[in-house]
């Protein structure tokens, strides 16, 4: 069993980093067994040699508020260009919230992407945090803050934030928080403003898929290109358990390997319901959305709430290239529904997930005919269920 690096060894890596000659630009310590104490040294190497690290990766440690306290003085060094700083699952509360806002406000302009998420901030941190994000040198494009016992009183924080600094934005991670239909609301009116950038809106859960009808790729496209082979079906439900940490890795890639951002907004398992469905449908209809990745995925939407979405899907202005809602208590007349809205918008949609849901083969079909025509944009329907 591989051994997780102790007190001496994170000291010992502290004072390689003092080096002059260290030109070190990412490090993970993810789930090292460090605590404020590691902190403390990590923090003084990072004084003394700032301007080189680019990624620091600290997640599942028990850095507990007055760790950060401690990184805090690296960040604020004018000299400290970290792009991304990774902090889930830190036993933190609203006074990191406050210890970060301080330090980034200090030293706005570098930061790309941060991950508070797992930790207790609730709504005052959240609060807290909108201070850095409204100063007009934030360049924040990556915000990640699931599971952090928020409710819509954050919604409305984030919301008023991005509205005075909207342009930079491009992944709000809010799952597994009780938002609820109102701040979804609060958060759509933000999609639709003028400046808004968000193009994704997208959920957290990523579970293998058992099931799914893909178009196939001319011939041309496959020439000269390896063929991913699926993994065996026991293979896919012995990973299922680890399905957290493979979603991180997947959004690491995702941001910034592909041709284009992939980013967005996550609202997995918010106790949203249909009333969320309209306020959505209105942001897919504004002419001014970017939105390419919706993801509602765990909240009990249900049949009449796909059908308030699908006002918003068969608008000329929606660019939606991909949808998931599974596990939304949905059943065939869902799949009648999302099928005529996209007869009607027919060539944006690349991608509809609907597993998890009991769909019976009638509604499969409507949706597969549409992945087989060659008329219609849709690529993949994925549609498992057990």
């Amino acid at each position: 069993m591989e051994r997780k690096p102790d007190r001496c060894h994170v000291k010992f890596l502290s004072s390689a980093m003092m080096h002059p000659n260290c030109r070190l630009e990412t490090l993970r310590l993810w789930d090292c067994n460090l605590s404020e104490i590691s902190c403390d040294s990590l923090a003084s190497a990072l004084r003394s040699n700032p301007s080189h690290l680019r990624v620091l990766e600290l997640s599942q440690n028990q850095l507990q508020d007055p760790g950060v306290k401690q990184l805090c003085g690296f960040l604020q060094d004018p000299l400290c260009e970290l792009e991304t700083l990774r902090l889930s699952g830190c036993s933190l509360s609203e006074i990191s919230c406050d210890s970060l806002a301080s330090a980034l406000r200090s030293n706005p302009s570098h930061l790309r992407v941060l991950d508070l998420s797992r930790n207790q901030l609730k709504d005052p941190g959240v609060k807290q945090l909108c201070g850095f994000l409204q100063d007009p040198l934030c360049k924040l494009e990556t915000l990640r803050l699931s599971d952090c016992w928020l409710s819509e009183i954050s919604c409305d924080s984030l919301a008023s934030a991005l509205r005075s600094n909207p342009s930079h934005l491009r992944v709000l991670e809010l799952s597994w928080n009780q938002l609820k239909d109102p701040g979804v609301k609060l958060l759509c009116g933000f999609l639709q403003d003028p400046l808004c950038e968000l193009e994704t809106l997208r959920s957290v859960r990523d579970d293998p898929v058992l099931s799914q009808v893909q178009k196939p790729k001319p011939a041309s496209l496959l020439k000269g290109q390896q063929v991913e082979q699926k993994p065996p079906a026991e293979k896919v439900l012995s990973e299922r358990k680890w399905w957290r940490t493979m979603k991180l890795a997947k959004l690491h890639l995702s941001s910034r390997d592909g041709l284009s951002w992939s980013c967005g907004t996550r609202l997995s398992d918010c106790s949203l319901s249909e009333t969320s469905c309209d306020s959505v449908a209105s942001a897919l209809k504004s002419n001014l959305s970017h939105l390419r990745v919706l993801d509602l995925s765990s909240n009990p939407l249900q049949d009449s709430g796909v059908k308030r979405l699908c006002s918003g899907l068969e608008s000329p202005n929606c660019k939606l290239e991909t949808l998931r809602l599974e596990y939304c208590t949905l059943s065939e007349i869902s799949c009648g529904s999302l099928a005529s809205a996209l007869r009607s918008n027919p060539s944006h949609l690349r991608e509809l997930d609907l597993s998890g849901n009991q769909l019976q083969d009638s509604g499969v079909k409507l949706l597969s005919d549409l992945v087989e025509n060659p008329h219609y944009g849709l690529e993949t329907l994925r549609h498992f269920w057990w």
